[in-house]
């Protein structure tokens, strides 16, 4: 079993080509004791990752020579660790395109230092928990639902017998609605439950990750298998 790391071990990504902005985020990551490599383009985020092992990743939108979007889109190639998106636009469907495309999370600029700060700790605890978990062995049962089989200890997916790689946010989601099959679970319930936040006009986020999940499932337009929407009220997987 993996060892907890430390916050000092613990590295982040910073890309930002506001240097003020890059560099605001730096003090604020290193006085909570985390190892920070700071870049100012999508080039020099992608070598970085080359490079190093990180924990979690803050991507600007607006970056020079490639925009965080397609950053976020190239990192998930390979990547499962928490992308958390920055961006002075605060057009919803902005939120939604970085969401859809593996994000975790979206803070719009100007931004609160401590609400950077408690979303950075949010992600880090989920992934954290989700790394330990797969080298743990307990007695937790595996679900399986026609074929879609999820099991939490060892926090792995199949579809078919086939791995499907998922983030530790589209897991938890997963095996929470996995985990109420055939009980409808409100856009509200099932943020507050696998976010731990308060549920506050978050239902684009919600959504934004379910149809990622259904794309990841190769769930058909219009007739998914397994997650199904009920409309204004939420979601569920039949048994």
């Amino acid at each position: 079993m993996k060892t907890m790391k430390t916050n000092d071990s613990i590295h982040i990504l910073v890309c930002d080509d506001e240097i003020e902005i890059a560099d605001l985020l730096e003090v604020m990551l290193k006085n909570e004791g985390y190892t920070v490599v700071k870049t100012n383009t999508a080039n020099q985020a992608l070598e970085a990752i080359h490079k190093h092992e990180f924990d979690l990743a803050l991507l600007d939108v607006m970056l020079p020579d490639m925009d965080g979007f397609k950053l976020c889109t190239t990192i998930r190639q390979h990547h499962f660790f928490p992308i958390i998106m920055l961006t002075a636009r605060v057009d919803d469907m902005d939120k939604i395109t970085g969401l859809s495309i593996g994000a975790d999370d979206y803070i719009t600029k100007p931004f609160n230092p401590l609400e950077v700060i408690a979303r950075v700790k949010t992600q880090l605890r989920r992934f954290t928990r989700y790394n330990r978990n797969q080298n743990e062995i307990n007695d937790d049962p595996t679900i399986d639902i026609r074929g879609l089989t999820i099991n939490k200890s060892s926090h792995k997916c199949l579809l078919y017998g086939q791995p499907i790689d998922l983030t530790p946010l589209e897991f938890d989601i997963l095996y929470y609605l996995a985990s109420h099959k055939g009980k409808v679970v409100s856009s509200e319930a099932l943020f507050e439950s696998v976010w731990g936040e308060a549920y506050l006009d978050s239902n684009n986020t919600v959504m934004a990750h379910i149809a990622r999940l259904r794309d990841k499932l190769n769930e058909p337009k219009g007739h998914p298998r397994f997650i199904k929407t009920v409309w204004g009220v939420g979601y569920m997987i039949d048994e």
